[in-house]
């Protein structure tokens, strides 16, 4: 059709829609099919007139039709508002259950607590500790049986709490990654503290005093940690219960409903410790004013968090209960002549741990499972002498060096399984067909023993080497696994590919550790210390047995969550020497670069 023909059949609707954007919109229907026909023209007028004025004008009309629709959506100002009296209000609504369960076995659990400290006074002792025990006796002796609250500063007590209860709230929200298994351990866990903890004042006769007292921060503070755990189920549903959806999915859709809560409840964690800090110090203010205080924080969580979204519900919410669609799940495949920023490099070392987490898994429980029986039967002293685990944030990361350093067993078996795993991966994501004979065991071994080294150092200096070293060596022996040339060949090879990227190389290594030691710091949780306390419940060991036992477990998980990581900093590092290589040398791009221009035929035809 010419320009003319197509433009004289076209005007009159044209005009119209003009008509409307001025503002003569009374048929929004009308409107509607107007903008379908004017951007079906545009399509057209940009495939058959793309240089001419007609596709100008109709891009004009488009434009003034979607400023038109999209100015007055929400702000940033109006997403904050709309999160908070819509959006956390539909996901409480949503959650409802796992917000009960989550109540239920917490007050169970206190329950539980209280119980054991009535059968058994010493029973405090073991869930408190003996030192925190002994100190509060001393103060009740003292006359002031809350001095605890006044120790510290009112501000380093907030910051201090508030901090501690925000990792208590992570660790309960993400340990639902473990089929909401986790987040139910720490939910009893925490239970059953609070009980024994609020039962101790009341065999002493305080019961008012405390909980006038402990209540005050209390409420607020132990709702929080009842709706991390709903967070914590609410993520774990994914994976237990998938639905139509594969399982991975499922969890991605459970987590973002998870992720919700937990930003909804973060800042009743922050006034909860000011709270702490600031306000329960001063236990001389009249009972009458803690109870109006405890009550007052009751309701407001029971209002905000039960009562309002329970009667949005009834009204109807805004917005449908729709999240946004999930990407299509797609095989992951390495670009080997894509240059990838750091970012994207550690998105993809992930994905390929999604897509090959069972082949990592297993290489880091073999490699575990036969350090741990060496050493078992090399091992000279008793194991609780020589393997110890102390209680306490990152001390996970500070036993690491026990394992490595003057181990009665060669360290680098361990390492060497881990790094032949991590290479299949990489390969097998590469599709490079690659076999690891004895001369790539020979090239990985000094390797092997260079990181055990570095994991052997004592805890200061250990991460600055780790991050400032290891990439390097990393590098070099990728380059001496692929190219195969000698010292000298590799090492000015690495010195070319390494040219003006070192702050590159420093900060994914920096990355990947941070991330990695993140999720680490899970094995120093309640996970595995609630679980070997209802084992020694339930199992009649000795004392020695039930340590030997313990301190096998803790080693095995210990070295399982390190192997995977491990694998991961390795792969991360694979991926940017991908990168880095065709930064230096555009191989890729030249090959690709050499067949433009080439014409591919089949039997004499030119082949489109």
């Amino acid at each position: 059709m010419r320009e003319t023909s197509f433009i004289r059949q076209n005007r009159q609707k044209w005009q119209e829609f003009e008509r409307f954007l001025r503002g003569d919109r009374q048929d929004a229907e009308k409107l509607n099919d107007l903008f379908v026909q004017v951007t079906d023209d545009l399509s057209y007028s940009r495939t058959y007139y793309p240089n001419r004025m007609v596709r100008l004008y109709l891009n004009g009309l488009a434009q003034q039709a979607f400023s038109l629709i999209y100015r007055r959506q929400p702000g940033q100002k109006g997403r904050f508002r709309a999160f908070w009296l819509e959006a956390l209000p539909m996901q409480m609504w949503a959650s409802r259950r796992a917000l009960l369960l989550s109540f239920v076995v917490f007050m169970v659990s206190m329950a539980a607590g209280v119980l054991s400290t009535a059968m058994d006074v010493q029973f405090a002792e073991v869930m408190l500790g003996k030192d925190y025990v002994e100190m509060t006796r001393a103060n009740i002796e003292a006359g002031d049986p809350m001095a605890v609250y006044k120790q510290q500063g009112q501000l380093g007590m907030s910051l201090g709490i508030t901090m501690n209860n925000l990792l208590v709230a992570f660790i309960t929200f993400v340990t639902g990654i473990l089929f909401a298994l986790g987040t139910l351990i720490v939910l009893i866990r925490n239970g059953i503290m609070v009980g024994a903890f609020q039962y101790f004042f009341v065999e002493q006769g305080l019961f008012q005093e405390s909980f006038l007292t402990i209540w005050v921060h209390g409420t607020l503070e132990i709702s929080a940690i009842i709706l991390a755990g709903a967070a914590g189920l609410t993520m774990g549903e994914g994976l237990i219960f998938p639905g139509t959806y594969r399982r991975m999915q499922a969890f991605q859709r459970s987590a973002r409903r998870g992720l919700k809560i937990m930003l909804g409840i973060t800042p009743v964690f922050v006034l909860a410790g000011f709270i702490e800090g600031y306000v329960t110090r001063f236990t001389e203010m009249p009972d009458w004013v803690r109870l109006l205080f405890i009550v007052s924080c009751l309701l407001f969580v029971l209002i905000y968090f039960v009562w309002y979204p329970w009667i949005l519900a009834r009204r109807g919410f805004v917005k449908p209960t729709q999240e946004s669609p999930l990407p299509p799940e797609r095989l992951f495949k390495v670009d080997l002549g894509a240059i990838r920023t750091n970012g994207e490099i550690f998105s993809d070392t992930y994905a390929m741990a999604r897509q090959y987490a069972r082949v990592m898994l297993i290489g880091s429980v073999a490699a575990s499972v036969l350090y741990m029986v060496l050493f078992v039967l090399k091992a000279k002293r008793p194991l609780p002498e020589l393997l110890v685990f102390p209680e306490g944030m990152f001390s996970a990361l500070a036993s690491v060096s026990q394992f490595f350093y003057r181990a009665p067993v060669p360290s680098w078996i361990y390492m060497l399984i881990i790094m032949l795993t991590a290479m299949k991966v990489v390969y097998r994501a590469t599709h490079q067909e690659r076999r690891f004979g004895l001369m790539e065991i020979l090239i990985l071994t000094p390797f092997a023993y260079i990181i055990i080294t570095m994991l052997g150092l004592s805890t200061n200096p250990k991460a600055l080497v780790i991050v400032m070293l290891l990439p390097f060596a990393l590098l070099f022996m990728k380059i001496l696994l692929v190219e195969k040339g000698s010292f000298n060949e590799t090492m000015y090879r690495l010195r070319q590919v390494v040219a003006n990227q070192l702050i590159r190389v420093w900060g994914l290594s920096l990355l990947m550790l941070l991330v990695s030691m993140l999720f680490f710091t899970l094995s120093d949780t309640v996970i595995l210390q609630l679980p070997l306390e209802i084992f020694s419940w339930l199992v009649n060991l000795s004392e020695e047995a039930m340590i030997t036992f313990s301190v096998i477990l803790l080693s095995l998980v210990h070295l399982v969550l390190l192997g995977f990581f491990l694998m991961l900093y390795l792969i991360g590092i694979s991926l940017l020497d991908y990168s880095l290589v065709e930064i230096s040398d555009a191989s890729v791009l030249r090959d690709n670069a050499g067949k433009i221009g080439q014409v591919r035929t089949i039997r004499g035809l030119e082949k489109e």
